[in-house]
C-alpha cells in the first residue's frame, strides 16, 4: 500500500473537525450512486425494448433473407441462390415475392404489401403461432387461393375472421400503356378468400399492411413469373449464424445483400441504438454535474487539513506526493460510488423482471406489456463503471491540482 493511498484512506473513513466535510463527501458518494445506479436502470430498460422488439420480429422475419442489390428482383434460378440453397446448414429455403398493392373489400380500401410465399412458409417462420381464428393458416386448396391478412389491416377494412366476400387485389400493369378511355385496364384484378384466421406480429409495420398469399398468386399480380425478391432462409438447429452468414457473403458477392433480423428491422434498431446513446450521454452530463460534489469536498479537505499537510512536508513527504493524497481520495469516493450504484441498479432491474414494480399505465392488457421491460447487459456494465471512473477522476484531476497550489 503505497504512502499517499494509505493517508487518502484514513481521511476518506475518519472523522474531520468541521462536520459540513463530513455531510458534503456522504452527498458527493450519494451523487455518484444516484447517477450510476439510473444510468444502469436506464440503459438496461432500453435493452429490454430492444429484445421485446427482437422477440416480435423472430416469429414473422426469416433467420436470413436474401435479397437483390439492385432492383426489386431477381431470376429464381440464378446458379447463386442455388448455390446458397445447397449449403448443408439450410433447412428451410422459401422463396417470395412482395410488393405493393391495393386492396379493396366492401367499399373500403386500403394500400398493402402483398408478400407472396411457398408452401413451406409455415415451416420457415413461427406463422402458426401468431394467427388467430376458428381455421388455419394455408395458402390455397385446389383453385382457391388464400390471403391471410394483419389483424389491424383487418379492422380498417371491416372484415372478420370469417369475411364472407371476396378481397379484391389491384396492381398496376408494368407492360403497355394506360388507356385513358379505361383506367381499370391499367391494374391487373384477382381476389383472394379468408383461410378463418388473421395474424398478430404486435407490429404496425406488419399488421396493418401486409397479407400474406401463395407465391403464384403474387407473380401474377405483379407479373414476375420465375422471378423473386426474396430468398427467405431457416437454418438446421444448432448452425452458427454468423459464420454462415459470413460464407454466403463470400458466395453472393456484391450482387445480393445476406440480411439477420436485426439487420431485416435495421431502421428500428437503429433508432433504438440512437435514443439509447442520447439518454447515456444525457445521463452522463449528470454525473458529471454529480462530480461537482467530490470537488467540493476535498477543497474543503484541503482546508481542513492544513496543519496535517504542514506535518506531512516535514515528515519529508513532497507537494507531488501531498497531491496524490487528495487524488486519491476523490477516486475512492467516485469507485466506491460507482460500485454501490452497480449494485443497487443491479437490484432494481432485478426487482422489475420478478415484480414488475413500474408499470406502463393504462389498464391491463393495454400494452404489449403490463410492465417496463428490463434486460441486463453486462457489456453496459462494464461501459459504466468505465465512464464513472473515467469522468469522475478526470473532473477532480485539475481542481486538485489548482487547489493544493493554490491552499497549501
Amino acid at each position: 500500500m503505497t504512502f499517499p493511498f494509505y493517508i487518502a484512506k484514513r481521511y476518506l473513513f475518519s472523522k474531520k473537525s468541521t462536520n459540513a466535510i463530513n455531510v458534503i463527501s456522504a452527498i458527493s458518494v450519494v451523487g455518484v450512486v444516484v447517477a450510476t445506479m439510473a444510468l444502469v436502470i436506464v440503459l438496461s430498460v432500453f435493452n429490454g425494448f430492444h429484445d421485446l422488439v427482437a422477440s416480435f420480429s423472430t416469429q414473422f422475419d426469416p433467420q436470413l433473407k436474401i435479397v437483390p442489390t439492385e432492383g426489386k428482383t431477381a431470376p429464381a434460378d440464378d446458379p447463386i441462390l442455388t448455390e446458397l440453397r445447397q449449403f448443408d446448414e439450410v433447412d428451410v429455403a422459401t422463396e417470395c415475392v412482395e410488393d405493393q398493392a391495393l386492396a379493396v373489400y366492401n367499399g373500403k380500401q386500403s394500400m398493402v404489401v402483398l408478400k407472396g410465399v411457398d408452401d413451406n412458409f409455415d415451416e420457415l417462420t413461427h406463422i402458426r403461432e401468431i394467427v388467430y381464428g376458428d381455421g388455419e393458416f394455408q395458402l390455397h386448396t385446389a383453385d382457391l387461393q388464400y390471403g391471410t391478412v394483419g389483424i389491424r389491416l383487418a379492422q380498417d377494412l371491416g372484415m372478420g375472421l370469417r369475411f364472407g366476400d371476396y378481397l379484391r387485389i389491384y396492381a398496376p400493369r408494368r407492360d403497355g400503356q394506360l388507356d385513358l378511355t379505361n383506367p381499370s385496364d391499367g391494374f391487373v384484378v384477382d381476389s383472394l378468400i379468408t383461410p378463418g384466421v388473421v395474424f398478430s406480429t404486435r407490429q404496425g409495420k406488419y399488421d396493418k399492411n401486409y397479407i400474406v398469399a401463395p407465391i403464384a398468386f403474387t407473380r401474377l399480380m405483379f407479373d414476375q413469373q420465375g422471378m423473386l425478391s426474396s430468398l427467405e432462409i431457416r437454418l438446421k438447429d444448432g448452425s452458427n449464424l454468423d459464420n454462415i452468414k459470413r460464407r454466403m457473403r463470400r458466395v453472393t458477392g456484391e450482387k445480393y445483400k445476406v440480411l439477420d433480423r436485426f439487420e431485416q428491422q435495421a431502421d428500428t434498431f437503429k433508432i433504438m441504438q440512437i435514443e439509447k446513446l442520447i439518454a447515456y450521454i444525457f445521463l452522463t452530463f449528470i454525473l458529471v454535474v454529480a462530480c461537482f460534489n467530490i470537488i467540493g469536498s476535498l477543497s474543503m479537505l484541503i482546508i481542513d487539513k492544513k496543519d496535517d499537510i504542514a506535518t506531512l512536508r516535514n515528515l519529508g513527504a513532497d507537494d507531488r506526493q501531498i497531491t496524490r493524497i487528495f487524488l486519491f481520495e476523490g477516486r475512492m469516493i467516485a469507485a466506491i460510488g460507482a460500485v454501490v450504484g452497480i449494485l443497487l441498479g443491479l437490484l432494481l432491474c432485478w426487482l422489475q423482471q420478478e415484480f414488475g414494480l413500474v408499470g406502463m399505465g393504462g389498464s391491463t392488457g393495454m400494452f404489449v406489456i403490463n410492465a417496463y421491460p428490463v434486460s441486463v447487459h453486462y457489456s453496459d456494465i462494464l461501459v459504466i463503471f468505465l465512464t464513472v471512473i473515467a469522468v469522475s477522476w478526470v473532473a477532480v484531476w485539475y481542481p486538485v491540482r489548482y487547489f493544493s497550489k493554490k491552499l497549501l
